[in-house]
């Protein structure tokens, strides 16, 4: 069971501890505003050995450059939280749940990179769902498979065991990483195919087929595509859809760098942090 504590609302959260995540919560704070940074990692700028197009400097590593940037917000007095972000809820305002607390905020800046837990075998099939919560209503009683094996996926389960009886995980050859009831069954075979033709009626491992009514896909931990899904937030191949400002069709939900699309590049993300915060102070000044 996730541990829950309601802090104090932030004026924004920003979710995401990139280039881009860290660039637009610099920016937020030297507007006034308060802010927070959650984030489990760096992302892929983590393993880059080299960066030597980024202005000022000849050659530097992706995580040397991404320690000058934590630096940076830590010596504004930035709240960098290293938590994994597992739900987004939008009411008046936004609940972001973590693994380990519950956080309140005006507003909230998408910045977690690319989606990592897409699962493409799936996608052609209509009782597929990226959101339990959204979804697991239309199961309830029903035989459902949920593919993951880790914090997120555990989240997601969480919300299924309310609605279904009959759930199978299918962790597709990784270890469990999560401790969950005993009673659920566990294959941690790899998937070799999806079974069905409008919609899938059995997952094929490499040892057996297992029937099932739908499949929620919790792989990984929650991207922006996963958000998405949950939020009502447009899309378009792929990437989240947003205005000049970065805002997207929820009002006070905004997304940046590489979940946007264009140039995949860090000065193009610190720019959209940038942009993303001046729009944020812009709005506050105008609604305070």
């Amino acid at each position: 069971m996730l541990s829950r504590y309601l802090l104090m609302k932030n004026k924004a959260i920003v979710i995401g501890k990139g280039p881009a995540g860290i660039s637009c919560a610099v920016y937020l704070k030297r507007y006034g505003l308060d802010v927070m940074v959650i984030g489990r990692d760096g992302g892929a700028l983590e393993k880059v050995p080299s960066i030597e197009n980024y202005y000022g400097y000849t050659k530097i590593s992706g995580k040397e450059l991404l320690e000058n940037g934590y630096n940076q917000a830590k010596n504004l007095g930035i709240e960098i939280l290293t938590e994994e972000v597992v739900e987004i809820m939008k009411e008046e305002d936004f609940t972001v749940l973590t693994d380990q607390n519950t956080y309140r905020a005006d507003f909230v800046v998408l910045a977690c990179g690319t989606s990592r837990n897409r699962f493409f075998l799936a996608e052609p099939f209509s009782n597929v769902s990226y959101c339990a919560t959204c979804d697991g209503f239309f199961y309830r009683k029903k035989k459902i498979g949920l593919i993951g094996n880790s914090t997120y996926m555990a989240h997601e389960l969480s919300v299924l065991e309310n609605m279904c009886k009959d759930i199978t995980v299918f962790t597709n050859g990784l270890s469990l990483e999560v401790t969950i009831n005993e009673s659920i069954k566990v294959v941690t075979d790899k998937i070799q195919s999806i079974i069905g033709e409008e919609r899938l009626t059995a997952i094929q491992t490499e040892t057996k087929e297992y029937p099932v009514d739908g499949l929620f896909i919790a792989l990984g931990q929650a991207s922006g595509y996963t958000f998405a899904k949950h939020l009502g937030i447009e899309t378009k191949d792929s990437k989240i859809v947003v205005d000049q400002n970065f805002e997207t069709n929820i009002q006070g939900l905004y997304a940046i760098g590489d979940l946007v699309g264009g140039l995949l590049q860090v000065s193009k993300a610190v720019s959209d942090g940038a942009i993303c915060a001046t729009a944020i102070q812009k709005y506050f000044q105008l609604n305070k």
